[in-house]
């Protein structure tokens, strides 16, 4: 953290990332600030560049490159600004509507090795509109030790693509710590004690019960885990994906003639690693 508050001109700690300006990422940054930049985004887990400006679609995908392999699984809407960037807005005709709406979740959780970083840039700002970020690590540390030892014996099993098969729970590929696979709108079932004699699969009533848990588990206690992040002009937001759980707030969806146009573009870097129980790690 020393050497990138050495690096930038400001660099303020937010309760869930840090905050970052004299950076101008259209420019040529030097190799030494692009490995700071690959330690501290899984120290902070979110690092938050401010005032810059409109980053074009190829330069967003070259910062991207710092951090690994794209994998690009959406839709390629028509004025996405490159093949690599996925364009999502309050209007169809800007962009992917309805994206980041149908509940917390990590991207990437339905694939065998889900993303390993999400970064974001907004284009248009809408007068509201926010995205919720959690830290899974401290969300997993605050529960009960009756609700931990229930999740730890939780399996998810995505609602998109076959033999997938990720648990709830598992050690972050880099750091170690704690994190959650999941996504609570793409979840078919559940398994508990996967690979043992009492393993059990969900019915949908008991998986929508489990949903609403780590829903109610995120929220709770006046949301003190969340930090919202209310999108400014400029911004340009690089997250360690495995670390933290998002959602878009409602309001990203308002129509344009109460919010204006929202449109955010998006990349996704391929994951390394399949999610692993901490004893087989």
């Amino acid at each position: 953290m020393e050497g990138l508050k050495r690096a930038c001109k400001g660099f303020f700690c937010t309760p869930l990332g840090v905050i970052i300006t004299g950076v101008d990422l259209k420019k040529d940054i030097s190799d030494d600030l692009i490995d700071q930049f690959k330690r501290d985004v899984h120290k902070h887990r979110l690092l938050i560049f401010k005032n810059q400006g409109t980053v074009s679609g190829q330069r967003h995908v070259e910062i991207s490159q710092w951090f690994g392999q794209f994998e690009s699984t959406f839709y390629k809407h028509p004025k996405s600004p490159h093949p690599d960037v996925f364009r999502v807005s309050n209007i169809r005709e800007e962009g992917c509507t309805n994206v980041g709406r149908t509940g917390w979740h990590i991207d990437g959780s339905f694939m065998k090795k889900p993303f390993a970083y999400s970064i974001y840039h907004m284009v248009s700002i809408p007068k509201v509109g926010n995205t919720d970020f959690v830290p899974l690590k401290e969300l997993i540390e605050g529960l009960s030790e009756e609700t931990r030892a229930r999740w730890e014996r939780l399996w998810m099993l995505p609602d998109r693509r076959d033999k997938i098969l990720h648990p709830l729970i598992y050690s972050h590929p880099v750091t170690k710590q704690p994190t959650l696979c999941f996504h609570l709108g793409m979840t078919e079932a559940f398994i508990w004690d996967y690979g043992t004699d009492q393993q059990r699969i969900t019915e949908h009533k008991e998986t929508m019960k489990l949903l609403q848990e780590i829903h109610d588990e995120i929220v709770k206690d006046n949301r003190r885990l969340i930090y919202s992040h209310k999108w400014e002009e400029g911004d340009f937001i690089i997250s360690d994906n495995l670390a933290v759980g998002h959602e878009a707030t409602p309001e990203t969806q308002y129509p344009r003639e109460e919010v204006g146009v929202r449109i955010l573009h998006r990349t996704t870097i391929q994951g390394a690693h399949e999610p692993q129980k901490a004893e087989s790690m």
